[in-house]
């Protein structure tokens, strides 16, 4: 015989059945409601009681018991005769005591404390980019790439399990030869795959490079199926360089339109803007590594707030406050070295070329300042000054530091501003950065516009008053 509750604990999850306890025995443990309870179950003499009753009958404890302190979703699970999971002692702790709990059960305390973040590059710069950020060492993310072609696949460093080949019937795993409308239905064909993939997460960062097949046309599809599922869902992709061709320019287009719809922030970084950044002598290969290091950097500064302790903790809900259906979004990166590196590296983040307008429009700001051990409080409060000075009073502001010893004598600062898209609505202008309506999810045909039409890469007015920025290259 089993049986469920709609209280107490087994309200927490109802479609879970416990076996009543045997005659005269009586089960403890914390109710999940975190209120009193005690229920005698229906044709059973024995019973459960919450074990935040004092008045509680039966035999009383002398010691305190470790398992009550866990969240109520796993202390429900320990009591007197309950052979689901045994008492740690003090030299088990916690991370034993979860070990003994089912699988799915024990990913209820990790999912508790830590919030899942996931990155998964989508075609070739993406996986490029993702193949970046294992190199450098990335903590505390999860990685996917996804690829139409296997051959480019097995090249990755990531785990194999990771690896994520989409269309095996539509492209037998060749690739998508530059077409987005192939690479948005090996996306669609591998839907089950992706939300598989992305399942369990709390936030998922969609890399990509627009302008080709597969990141063009399979991006906004997964970024949908993410976001379909309640999950914080970013965007980071790229435009193509100039000597990249037309056709690609106008492909990215179409991917960037069919992408925001399907993000809550959508971040654009056109590859011409870093050429202003380096040396005109900078050889081709140098300049897609550095686009693929703006993707790295990019998902590692908005990441890091969330999972590296720093001076500051920031909760993940404070994150999604300013980045949930942000719309579209900029970011701007500065480093610097010297006695005045933090200030430096926030004027260099604000006068970014990434950064097509100024930030004081924007309703919502996303900073993290990196340094080594040698970061002081007051390098920090510079750099916040420049920034907060800037941003409208009323802004949402999130800040994070991390300390990298890798970054000994040097700060850097990555700015994601938010909210320019929800502000231009209510102005009554379209919104900017790419794009000119919804298509629904992975909804885009990719028809080709006009020929007049193209991506218009200045230098921002206030760029050009205030000058260059310097980047990181590492």
């Amino acid at each position: 015989m089993s049986f469920s509750t709609g209280l107490g604990c087994a309200g927490a999850h109802p479609a879970r059945h416990l076996d009543p306890p045997p005659a005269g025995k009586t089960f403890r443990g914390v109710c999940a409601t975190h209120f009193l309870r005690k229920r005698r179950f229906a044709g059973c003499p024995g019973r459960f009681e919450c074990s935040a009753n004092s008045r509680q009958s039966g035999p009383r404890r002398t010691t305190k018991d470790t398992m009550y302190d866990l969240h109520p979703e796993i202390s429900m699970l320990y009591g007197e005769d309950n052979g689901a999971i045994a008492a740690p002692s003090k030299e088990q702790g916690l991370g034993k005591a979860i070990e003994t709990l089912p699988l799915a059960d024990a990913s209820i305390a990790y999912r508790y404390n830590e919030p899942r973040i996931k990155v998964i590059g989508v075609g070739g710069a993406g996986s490029n980019a993702v193949n970046r950020m294992i190199e450098s060492s990335m903590k505390g993310v999860e990685f996917w790439i996804v690829n139409t072609d296997f051959q480019a696949m097995r090249m990755s460093p990531i785990d194999p399990a990771n690896r994520l080949p989409i269309g095996q019937e539509l492209t037998r795993g060749l690739g998508a030869g530059g077409n987005p409308e192939i690479g948005m239905n090996a996306a669609k064909e591998s839907q089950e795959l992706v939300e598989r993939a992305v399942s369990g997460a709390d936030m998922v960062f969609v890399t990509a490079g627009m302008g080709g097949g597969t990141g063009t046309g399979g991006a906004p599809v997964i970024a949908g199926i993410a976001k379909s599922m309640g999950i914080l869902t970013v965007g980071i992709v790229t435009t193509p360089f100039s000597f990249e061709g037309r056709r690609r320019a106008l492909q990215a287009q179409e991917g960037i339109a069919a992408l925001r719809s399907n993000v809550d922030t959508l971040i654009v970084i056109p590859n011409d803007k870093l050429l202003t950044a380096v040396s005109p002598n900078t050889p081709v290969t140098e300049a897609f590594n550095l686009a693929d290091d703006i993707l790295r950097q990019g998902v590692r500064g908005i990441s890091d707030i969330i999972t590296v302790p720093g001076l500051v903790n920031v909760d993940f809900a404070d994150v999604r406050s300013v980045m949930s259906d942000a719309g579209s979004s900029l970011m701007g990166i500065g480093t610097a070295t010297g006695k005045t590196r933090a200030r430096d590296a926030a004027l260099n983040a604000i006068q970014s070329p990434l950064l097509d307008i100024g930030i004081e429009r924007a309703t919502g700001i996303v900073w993290n300042i990196t340094g080594g051990s040698d970061l002081t409080l007051t390098e920090v409060n510079a750099a916040a000054e420049v920034i907060y000075d800037l941003v409208d009073p009323g802004a949402n502001l999130i800040f994070g530091s991390v300390i990298d010893p890798s970054y000994t004598g040097q700060v850097s600062i990555t700015l994601i501003a938010t909210g320019f898209k929800r502000q231009e609505e209510s102005e009554g202008r379209p919104a900017q950065a790419g794009g000119d309506g919804n298509r629904g999810r992975g909804g885009s045909r990719f028809s080709s516009p006009s020929q007049d039409e193209g991506p218009k890469l200045q230098i921002p007015e206030f760029l050009q008053r205030k000058g260059r920025s310097g980047f990181s290259r590492g």
